[in-house]
């Protein structure tokens, strides 16, 4: 690794919504075979209210960040990125809905990405450059992940694994959370329609050319990586790894994959380096489900909380890899140490999940089909945020979180409440 300032997370924060339905549970309501729960490895998934959409869920994941900062800490984020294929313009971008609500600089750059489940990656990188380059020394990057979920029982297994909620990351040059290995990374990418989002009310996927391709996007990946960091080895390399997780089995699948493309084949051997390497980083997923470009930044918090500082007292190299149907993919590396621990150490992400509500079969459907028009582009709507107030009151964390309440002359409108308002 050359010898580069350090750039890198300096702070994360994952929205994780307010209610949650358990899979076994949803599996029963659809009629779905519950002999396939083992391969989704699913325990919970995050359920959108319809007063949430993606500006909600990325300010809320953002907002905990900026609240520890100083104002002059504040006035230093100069670039504000989006990353999201759940987008309410073709031209405006909901970065400016969500500059406005966190109340950031004037000063600041606003842009929207999107590249499916990799854009957040893709941002953070760039971001990175930014950092690195020192053309506004001290200046800081906002990188937020958010998404919101269409899928109803026509997506058939896919409806289990889905999640709901926003991941936010401050990248600066003196990263707390993880310090990102300059020049460390493998890329893959081509043209392909393994899933999709043709209009606002509806995805599409193919789900055998999805697996394939993301399995084939981490052989690659971790090859072009493997050339460009002399001696990386995938066995030995990393003592943590995170991946996209669209369910927890695609990343089991993966791994074994990797182990034995590198040599390993004892089943034995395989699912004993899983437990230790990768099931850390799942936690929290198999409780979410899927946030898209905010997955695997899931996986990183659900580490950094379980991890023991003395266990990371001389740094431990995490691989990470990020896949984006269409497709783009990156294997990338960095470094965590007991400070990353101890930035973790306040269990924020642990205590929301804990948090959401939980909801029955009906209840579900019931919000989700109210849920389902929220990106549909309308000139007037309304939303009665009262008419959740059931739901909002039993999520045990009592923070304001910022809930949309409708739309007028196509200007969407927000306002902040307590989560038990009502």
């Amino acid at each position: 690794m050359s010898a580069a300032p350090p750039v890198g997370i300096d702070g994360l924060n994952v929205y994780c919504g307010v209610a949650q339905i358990p899979v076994p549970d949803l599996f029963a309501g659809r009629g779905l075979d519950a002999a396939r729960l083992d391969n989704l490895m699913m325990r919970s998934r995050s359920v959108g209210l319809p007063c949430e959409d993606p500006v909600t869920n990325a300010v809320n994941a953002a907002r905990p960040l900026l609240d520890a900062l100083t104002s002059q800490q504040r006035d230093r984020i100069e670039v504000l990125v989006t990353a999201t294929e759940s987008g309410l313009d073709y031209s405006k971008s909901l970065a400016s809905y969500v500059h406005e609500y966190l109340g950031l600089g004037r000063r600041c750059r606003l842009l929207e990405v999107k590249q499916a489940c990799y854009a957040a990656t893709g941002a953070l990188q760039l971001a990175a450059g930014y950092v690195a380059s020192g053309v506004s020394p001290g200046a800081r990057v906002l990188v937020i992940a958010t998404d919101v979920s269409l899928v109803d029982a026509r997506a058939g297994y896919a409806e289990p694994a889905m999640g709901h909620g926003s991941a936010a990351l401050l990248v600066g040059a003196e990263p707390r959370l993880l310090t990102l290995d300059p020049g460390a990374f493998g890329l893959h990418s081509y043209e392909t329609l393994d899933s999709a989002r043709p209009a606002p009310t509806f995805d599409i996927a193919d789900s055998d050319r999805s697996l394939f391709t993301y399995l084939d996007c981490l052989t690659q990946a971790f090859g072009h990586y493997a050339e460009v960091v002399e001696g990386a080895d995938f066995v030995t390399t990393f003592d943590h790894l995170l991946m996209h997780t669209p369910f927890a089995g695609m990343v089991r699948a993966g791994h074994r994959k990797l182990m034995r493309e590198a040599g390993i084949h004892d089943p034995a051997a395989v699912d004993a380096d899983f437990a230790r390497r990768v099931l850390p980083g799942l936690e929290y997923p198999r409780q979410v489900g899927n946030l898209c470009a905010g997955s695997v930044y899931l996986a990183l918090a659900g580490l950094l909380e379980s991890l023991d500082p003395a266990a990371v007292s001389g740094g431990a190299r995490v691989g990470l890899y990020s896949y984006g149907s269409g497709c783009s993919a990156e294997f990338f590396s960095g470094t965590v140490d007991e400070r990353s621990v101890a930035s973790a150490a306040a269990g924020v992400v642990r205590d929301g999940i804990a948090a959401r509500a939980g909801l029955g079969f009906d209840e579900y459907v019931e919000l989700t089909r109210a849920a389902r028009d929220c990106l549909v582009p309308m000139e007037s709507h309304t939303v009665d945020v009262d008419r959740y107030a059931p739901v909002l009151s039993r999520y045990a964390g009592k923070r304001e979180l910022l809930v949309f309440t409708g739309i007028s002359g196509y200007h969407r409108r927000y306002e902040w409440t307590t989560a038990g308002r009502g």
